[in-house]
């Protein structure tokens, strides 16, 4: 017999096989089964209120049994279990009754007691997918291999890799820096630095800040003890301390590091509240007696426009929420007599030339401290706006701070969490590019934040156009963040998020302060290995063209043909890339015109396209 290649078994005909035909296996019927196979989960279905009775009369008739057998028998041994019967019994009734009358819910109300299981799992569903299910590549926002980097590196415990990557290197986006053949010496941590202030724009006090900080966090999203130990870590680290919009803590103080303090539109700890309007609104005084009573501690002052997470939305502190320390960091009424309001936008300027004229405000009331401004990128259109108010006004903030979308918070709305904002890779290019097309980037440095978690990504960040990086959620879990997602709930089961006290007592500021200095300084110094192996000599060495992704398979570009970069000064003499010139020459000449504070910047009606092909 010859085999018929290239047929499929299953089209031959019966008399290629020895003995004619093939015999016909008789098919077993297969009966469903709820309890077998994929099916079982179905066991569900046979469940119902009226097993639900059957089942509780089964139990009664049990326990009725046990309760005899132990007044006959007068044993003692015997009432333990009549009676864990009998407890059991009742709560079964107890609870199946309750789900049959409730309206709120259908799963137990069609499926008494034994519906309670899906809401069992579905609040361990976290646990279980963390700690059984997930891979080292997995886990949102951070993945498991990110996390471990940095518990390793806060316990100041060996942090290296065994075997080689994990990682797939041919997959799309994959990221590599190019080392050279003649690497450089790993430079000294004090010129891991930037120096921050323009003396042209009035600065008198420049502040000298590491190439990793820690990035704004709230006192009241996290606890007096988190930003105790954050503090004090940041002191022995020599590195800075973003505040949050939530005021100067008397924990900030305590820790005594360097602050930058962050001023949100809430203005709190330099603000009031209008009696006949109700706004929060700027108050000089108040300013610079926050000012002085820290002593010399604040650095910088970050002006708030966005925050990543949540760009363009404000928020509401519940008046029962407010304790007597909030209000002391906040300088707000206590007892409250209302709510706290945060709203979307400022009430102190509307545009970008009031911006810049309060930014000189604020420089001057802070007798020359740096003053900045944080912000997600959203219409790049405002960014040259802005920019074009800096050119025309020759003035402007000393730094910016770029937040990506793929921020960080305690709360937030998940249409804003997921779907508002630019990425921090895009933001910070259009960020960069505004400022060097209109040859101001050597005046205005740029900060950014967006899952900076070890060197490399410090690096990349570098390379793309920022001069330091911050990290908010990295240095959260340097203290012991577990990434258990319950930031919202005031039951951060580490004691980070929360403003319970019981839950605070398991974080020991005085230990997790080590921590917090081994992180940071261990990432720096393999951020300034991987600038060596680059062959750079500094930071400011770093480009763009240092870093290779993989955009698909069978292509790879360097970071600046991905997102390219531009020349000096090109967008004021209209030589730049088309699509970035289009963008600077589309804001009106009129909106860099100083203005009376009462007009605001118009925003152009024309259909958008992004400014990279």
């Amino acid at each position: 017999m010859m085999l018929q290649f290239g047929r499929p078994m299953s089209t031959m005909k019966s008399s290629s096989f020895p003995g004619g035909q093939r015999k016909k296996k008789k098919k077993k019927k297969r009966v469903a089964s709820g309890f077998v196979g994929h099916n079982f989960p179905d066991f569900i279905e046979y469940w119902s209120r009226d097993t639900f009775y059957r089942v509780g009369y089964g139990l009664g008739a049990t326990t009725g049994g046990l309760a005899w057998l132990a007044v006959t028998t007068q044993d003692a041994a015997s009432v333990i279990p009549a009676t864990i019967a009998a407890l059991s019994t009742t709560a079964y009734w107890k609870t199946g009754q309750k789900d049959i009358k409730q309206t709120s819910h259908a799963i137990p109300r069609n499926y008494p007691v034994l519906g309670h299981v899906r809401y069992m799992l579905e609040t361990i569903r976290p646990e279980i997918r963390q700690y059984l299910v997930e891979s080292d590549m997995d886990g949102r926002p951070y993945e498991r291999n990110r996390r471990s980097i940095i518990y390793q590196r806060a316990k100041n415990v060996d942090d290296t890799m065994a075997f080689g990557t994990r990682r797939d290197v041919y997959a799309t986006n994959y990221e590599w820096a190019c080392h050279s053949m003649w690497p450089k010496p790993t430079m000294d941590a004090e010129q891991a630095r930037c120096t921050i202030g323009t003396a042209s724009f009035g600065t008198t006090q420049p502040y000298s800040a590491s190439v990793l900080n820690i990035s704004a966090m709230s006192f009241g999203a996290i606890s007096d003890n988190a930003i105790l130990a954050l503090s004090q870590g940041a002191k022995m680290g020599g590195f800075y301390h973003n505040t949050g919009e939530g005021g100067v803590s008397k924990s900030h103080l305590e820790g005594g590091g360097d602050l930058v303090w962050n001023m949100g539109t809430g203005y709190f700890g330099c603000g009031t509240t209008d009696p006949e309007t109700g706004k929060r609104i700027f108050d000089g005084e108040i300013f610079q007696e926050t000012i002085r009573e820290s002593k010399g501690q604040i650095k910088m002052v970050e002006i708030k426009l966005s925050q990543g997470a949540k760009p363009g939305h404000g928020g509401i502190l519940p008046k029962a929420k407010i304790t007597a320390a909030i209000a002391d960091a906040r300088k707000i009424e206590y007892p409250a007599t209302g709510d706290c309001h945060s709203p979307p936008g400022h009430s102190a300027f509307d545009s970008p030339e009031g911006l810049v004229q309060f930014i000189v405000k604020v420089r001057k009331l802070s007798d020359g401290l740096p003053v900045g401004i944080k912000m997600c990128v959203g219409d790049p259109s405002e960014v040259a706006a802005l920019v074009k108010a800096m050119v025309k006004l020759q003035n402007g903030p000393d730094f910016i701070s770029v937040d990506g979308g793929e921020g960080g918070t305690g709360a937030a709305p998940p249409e804003y969490s997921d779907s508002i904002g630019l990425p921090l890779e895009e933001g910070l290019a259009v960020v960069r590019n505004f400022l060097v097309g209109a040859d101001m980037k050597e005046k205005v440095k740029v900060n950014c934040a967006g899952r900076v978690t070890n060197g490399f990504s410090v690096v990349r960040m570098i390379a793309l156009g920022a001069d330091i990086t911050c990290a908010a959620r990295a240095f959260m879990m340097s203290l012991g963040c577990i990434q258990a997602l319950k930031c919202n709930t005031n039951k951060c089961p580490t004691g980070i998020a929360t403003q319970d006290k019981k839950l605070q007592y398991g974080l020991d500021p005085h230990n997790k302060t080590n921590r917090v200095y081994h992180f940071h300084k261990k990432t720096v110094h393999a951020a300034s290995e991987i600038v060596g192996t680059i062959g750079r000599e500094s930071f400011d060495q770093i480009s763009s063209g240092d870093i290779m992704k993989r955009v698909r398979q069978g292509k790879v570009q360097t970071l600046s043909e991905y997102l390219p970069e531009v020349e000096p000064g090109c967008l004021l003499t209209g030589s730049g890339p088309i699509r970035l010139q289009q963008v600077w020459d589309s804001v009106p000449d009129d909106e860099v015109v100083l203005v009376d504070g009462t007009s605001s910047s118009r925003r152009s009606s024309s259909p958008k396209r992004w400014i990279y092909r």
